[in-house]
């Protein structure tokens, strides 16, 4: 068999790659529980008329076909895009067993057919955060989830050395009842050109108002001025009122943003963004909606992201409003990683080699190993009873710091960094803490 060839837009990361990503989502997780959500998993499929029902990304889905199926088998299934779809499904089928407000955490692998480039991949993990009502879900929520968001970033910046971040957040009724009270009626199709402010500027984004749209030229830069405000604080509405447009969705939108920024600011100063353009390109978002931006990065766009929905789940009797939080994992670690910014300190978890003497001492070896595992030291025994020299060689290739000598008595544990060698005992001995297990480091194995 031809050695393969890698399929692009489906990383594969290597083990001390790997270490980093775990450790990523150990924060993640760990940060997520401390705030009272629940770990749930999904299916990897859903059925084609759920997937394509929201957000105009049927173009993305792979479909999942059997390859015996039954002739004239018409069940149409596809990998999820996202987590949302099949956490609104997942909600639905389980409502009898929840107890709302419902909090769930869900870290899983989503698909999408897309073109691969740095940041956006066909195949990628993603870490989701909601919290669902039934019936009516608490304002308060809206500013409560990115607090969340903000707490485990702030975690992996000092755990990890990955860039701060900073938290672009606006309100899909602010923006809607601007457009509304300059007399437009197609507003989304006005969000859709001013989510491209940033790739082609204020300039261009007129113009498409104007020549795609049929905007007038006043509506049109009144829509591009109020995509340019963006503040930490709540100025951002006076600077809105100045541009002396009124209508009484677009009242709703100030509150509910000016509350949600007032809270980050004397929570988190600084890290909460008031921006104006920010839109959100699913239909399901309806009304605060956030974008979460490396500092030192924004090249590669928004990291993470998400939204209140007020209607994304619903069984025709009950309605379950929401608010959530989507982490693209592999969209923020890949390209740090494949430009080894990150790595771990070794590429093994393992801290101590056992040393074999000859063959018929394997199972002395053996015992040594698993006494030090009982005490949480990461153990295994060397493949081979060659020359000490040999095993040594072995465990400095694997990055394993240390080996133990010894068969139950006199035993001795080297450290092949430094060449120190001591006598230990398999039932006290401790390795330093920095050493117990593979930490994550800034640049490549050494």
């Amino acid at each position: 068999m031809s050695r393969p060839k890698p399929m692009s837009g489906f990383p594969e990361f290597l083990p001390a790659e790997r270490m980093v990503e775990l450790h990523a989502l150990r924060i993640l997780s760990s940060t997520f529980e401390l705030h009272g959500f629940a770990s749930i998993e999904t299916r990897a499929v859903e059925p084609m008329d759920q997937l394509a029902r929201k957000g105009e990304i049927d173009k993305e889905i792979y479909v999942v076909r059997r390859l015996h199926a039954a002739e004239g088998d018409t069940d149409e299934l596809g990998l999820h895009f996202d987590l949302t779809v099949p956490f609104a499904r997942y909600v639905l089928e389980h409502a009898g067993h929840l107890v709302f407000p419902f909090r769930r955490y869900q870290v899983q692998k989503v698909w999408r057919g897309e073109r691969p480039q740095e940041g956006r991949y066909r195949e990628f993990l993603q870490a989701d955060i909601d919290i669902v009502g039934q019936g009516t879900l608490a304002d308060h929520h809206d500013v409560e989830i990115p607090l969340v968001a903000l707490d485990a970033f702030e975690k992996l910046h000092v755990d990890l050395g990955i860039p701060p971040v900073v938290l672009h957040v606006n309100n899909r009724k602010l923006s809607e009842g601007f457009y509304r009270g300059l007399g437009i009626e197609d507003t989304a199709a006005v969000l859709q050109r001013v989510d491209k402010y940033d790739k082609i500027g204020p300039d261009a984004v007129a113009e498409l108002l104007v020549t795609e749209l049929g905007l007038e030229t006043g509506q049109a830069a009144k829509c591009v001025a109020l995509a340019g405000i963006a503040t930490t604080d709540e100025s951002f509405v006076d600077r809105v009122r100045e541009l002396g447009v009124e209508h009484a969705l677009l009242d709703q939108g100030l509150e509910a943003l000016a509350a949600v920024v007032r809270v980050a600011e004397r929570q988190v100063p600084g890290r909460m963004l008031a921006d104006l353009k920010i839109a959100r390109g699913l239909d399901y978002y309806t009304g605060t909606v956030y974008e979460t931006v490396l500092q030192g990065a924004e090249k590669m766009g928004s990291v993470a992201s998400g939204g209140r929905y007020d209607a994304l789940a619903s069984d025709g009797k009950n309605t379950f409003p929401g608010v959530g939080y989507s982490f693209g994992v592999t969209r923020l670690l890949a390209p740090i990683l494949g430009r080894g910014e990150l790595t771990a300190s070794r590429s093994v978890p393992t801290c101590v080699l056992v040393a074999v003497d000859n063959e018929e001492s394997r199972e002395v070896a053996l015992r040594t190993a698993d006494r030090l595992r009982r005490r949480g030291i990461p153990t295994e025994v060397a493949p081979k009873a060659d020359k000490f020299g040999k095993q040594i060689r072995y465990a400095d290739r694997r990055g394993i710091p240390y080996v133990w000598f010894g068969a139950g008595e006199n035993d001795e544990v080297k450290d092949i960094r430094s060449g120190e060698q001591v006598g230990a005992d398999a039932d006290a001995w401790t390795p330093p803490a920095e050493d117990l297990f593979p930490r994550t480091v800034r640049g490549p194995l050494g």
